[in-house]
C-alpha cells in the first residue's frame, strides 16, 4: 500500500485495438477534453463547502499558496517559499507575476482579503474557517511578503494553506457564493477560466494561457457530472467522454480487458465510514431508533461505547472489501492508510465477531436488539448504495434491525448537515496528517475555535479536545505526532465513529491519454494529457 500511495501507477496501454468512436485526440481535434464525474458539484464558491468534488473543481480555477502534489506532499504554490520566523509568527514569499483571469495581479493584499472572509460564507454546511482562527493578525510586509501572527505557535499553518483557495480582493468583496455559482465571480489565478456552469449538470472551462504553472494540455474542458454508474461507463465506451472518475468495481474487470480503454489507479486518502447520533443525550430518543414493536426506547444506545462496539464488531469489513467493493478497496480501523504521517500503527480493523457482538448488546441493556435506521447517499461514493444494504444486513443479524435508505447527495448532505439521522455512511478525504480528522470530524464543534466543521453525528470527548489543543502549539514534531496518535487512539477505541474501508482511487479513459493519479482523488484537467505518440 505504502508503494501505490508513494507512487500513483499509471498503465498506458500500447497494444492495437479498435479506436473509441468520438473526438480524436491529435492535431486540431485534440482541443476539447470531455470529462465524465460521478459526484455533483455543489457550487464553485471556493470557501462554502468542504466537499472533495467542490475542491477539485475549485483547483481548476483559484490556487493555494501552498500546493500538494499526486502523493499528497506539500509543494510551492501561489508562495514560493514559507518560514517560521518565530514561535508565532509565519512569513510566506509569494510568487511574483501571477494574474487572475480578469488581469488584476496577485499581491498581499488578495491573501489577507481571503483569510478574513473564511469565516464569514453565510451558510456554509462545511466551513474553512478553521483554517484561518489560530491566526490573530495579518501583517502586509510587500506586495509579495505576508506574515501571519498567530494567538499561540501553530505549527500547521502551511498545511492549513493546502485547504484555501485565494481571491481577487478587488472582485470578491462583497461577492455571495451565488455570484461564483452563476459564474459571474468564478475568476482566480488556476489554469482553468469558467465559461458556463450549469449547477449539478456540467461546467465549461476555457484555458487561461497565461497561467503561472504553464498552459495545460487541451484549450476547453467540458466536466460533466454524470451520477449513474453503468451510464458513466457507457459515455466512456460510446467516445461521449474522454475520461471518467469512480469507476464502477462492476466494470473494472472488462475494462482491463478493453484495448481501447487505458486506466489510472492508486490507493487513496478517502475513509468510509459510519457517523452515529452523538447529539442526543443518553436518556433522549435518538430519531431513527425505536424497540422491537416501534416504540420510542426514551433512551439513545448509541451513547453506549458498548453499543458502538458491537455495530462495529457486527462489519465483517473483508466481505464488503471482497464482494461489494471487487478489491478496491482497503478494510480499515482509522481515517489514514499505513505510510502517511498520522496513521496509528496499533489500530487494526475491528475483528469481526457477530457472537461477541451479541454479548456486548446483552451487556448494554439490548439482548434482543432494537430497530434503527442506516442513511447514506446512493451516488456519491463508490457502491455506497451497496454498502450500506450490506451493514444493514450485518446488523440484522446481530439483532440491530436496520432499516435502510439511501438518497441522492444533494438530499442527503443537507440532512445529514442538521445532525438528523441515527447512523449514517460518508466518506472523507484527508490531507496525510492526523490532525486533519480531528479537527474536522472528532473535535467537539466549537464556531470558536472552527473545530467540528464536518463533524455531523457531533462526537465529543474532551480528552480528545485536550490532546488535539495541545498538539496545535506543539512546535516540535516529534511531540506533536505523539499527541496527535495519542487523540486519534482514544477516538478509536471510544468508537466515536465506525471505519469500515479506505478506498481505491481509479480513473479510466480512452486510450491516447495519460493522467497523474491522486491519492487525494481529486479529478482534474490539468492532470490529463495526450499520451507520447
Amino acid at each position: 500500500m505504502r508503494k501505490l500511495l508513494l507512487a500513483a501507477t499509471v498503465a498506458v496501454s500500447a497494444l492495437s485495438g479498435a479506436e473509441l468512436p468520438g473526438q480524436a485526440l491529435s492535431g486540431a481535434q485534440a482541443q476539447t477534453l470531455t470529462m465524465a464525474v460521478g459526484a455533483p458539484v455543489t457550487s464553485l464558491d471556493p470557501h462554502y463547502h468542504q466537499l472533495s468534488p467542490n475542491n477539485a473543481v475549485a483547483d481548476m480555477i483559484f490556487d493555494k499558496l501552498v500546493n500538494t502534489d499526486a502523493q499528497a506532499r506539500r509543494v510551492p504554490g501561489l508562495a514560493t517559499e514559507w518560514r517560521a520566523t518565530g514561535p508565532t509568527t509565519w512569513e510566506f514569499k509569494l510568487r511574483p507575476g501571477v494574474k487572475f483571469h480578469n488581469g488584476n495581479p496577485f499581491t498581499a493584499e488578495d491573501v489577507a482579503f481571503t483569510l478574513g472572509r473564511l469565516p464569514n460564507v453565510p451558510n456554509a454546511p462545511s466551513s474553512f474557517a478553521v483554517y484561518a482562527r489560530p491566526i490573530q493578525r495579518i501583517e502586509i510586509v510587500d506586495p509579495l511578503t505576508i506574515r501571519f501572527h498567530t494567538t499561540a505557535p501553530h505549527p500547521l499553518l502551511p498545511l492549513d494553506m493546502t485547504n484555501v483557495r485565494i481571491l481577487d480582493k478587488e472582485t470578491h468583496e462583497g461577492a455571495a457564493t451565488e455570484d461564483f455559482n452563476s459564474g459571474k465571480t468564478a475568476i482566480g489565478t488556476g489554469p482553468w477560466r469558467v465559461v458556463s456552469h450549469r449547477n449539478g449538470e456540467r461546467i465549461e472551462f476555457a484555458r487561461h494561457d497565461a497561467y503561472w504553472g504553464g498552459a495545460p494540455a487541451f484549450q476547453r474542458v467540458n466536466y460533466r457530472m454524470i451520477t449513474n454508474d453503468a451510464a458513466r461507463t457507457a459515455a466512456l465506451l460510446a467516445g461521449d467522454v474522454d475520461f471518467i472518475d469512480q469507476v464502477p468495481t462492476t466494470d473494472l474487470a472488462k475494462l482491463r480487458q478493453d484495448q481501447r480503454v487505458t486506466l489510472s489507479e492508486v490507493v487513496g486518502l478517502r475513509l468510509i465510514f459510519l457517523g452515529l447520533d452523538h447529539l442526543r443525550g443518553p436518556n433522549e430518543n435518538s430519531p431513527f431508533i425505536t424497540d422491537n414493536d416501534g416504540k420510542p426506547l426514551g433512551r439513545n444506545p448509541l451513547r453506549d461505547v458498548r453499543v458502538r462496539r458491537a455495530l462495529s464488531m457486527a462489519i465483517d469489513r473483508q466481505a464488503i472489501v471482497e464482494r461489494v467493493m471487487e478489491g478496491a478497496a482497503t478494510p480499515a480501523g482509522q481515517f489514514l492508510p499505513p505510510g502517511v504521517p498520522g496513521h496509528v500503527p496499533d489500530v487494526q480493523p475491528t475483528r469481526y465477531d457477530p457472537e461477541g457482538a451479541k454479548r456486548l448488546l446483552a451487556e448494554a441493556g439490548y439482548p434482543n436488539g432494537f430497530r434503527m435506521q442506516l442513511n447514506g447517499p446512493n451516488d456519491r461514493y463508490i457502491n455506497d448504495g451497496r454498502i450500506i444494504q450490506a451493514i444493514g444486513q450485518m446488523w440484522t443479524r446481530v439483532g440491530v434491525r436496520a432499516a435502510v435508505e439511501g438518497q441522492t447527495w444533494a438530499v442527503f448532505v443537507g440532512r445529514a448537515a442538521r445532525s438528523e439521522f441515527s447512523a449514517h455512511l460518508i466518506g472523507w478525504g484527508s490531507n496525510p496528517d492526523g490532525s486533519h480528522p480531528l479537527r474536522n470530524i472528532l473535535a467537539t464543534v466549537s464556531a470558536e475555535k472552527g473545530w467540528g466543521a464536518s463533524n455531523r453525528g457531533r462526537y465529543s470527548n474532551p480528552e480528545v479536545d485536550r490532546l488535539l489543543e495541545a498538539s496545535l502549539t506543539e512546535l516540535d514534531e516529534e511531540k506533536r505526532e505523539k499527541l496527535v496518535l495519542d487523540a486519534q487512539r482514544i477516538a478509536a477505541e471510544d468508537v466515536g465513529v465506525i471505519p469500515i474501508h479506505i478506498q481505491t482511487n481509479i480513473w479510466a479513459m480512452r486510450r491516447g491519454l495519460m493522467h497523474e493519479a491522486r491519492a487525494d482523488e481529486a479529478t482534474r484537467a490539468q492532470d490529463v494529457r495526450p499520451a507520447p505518440q
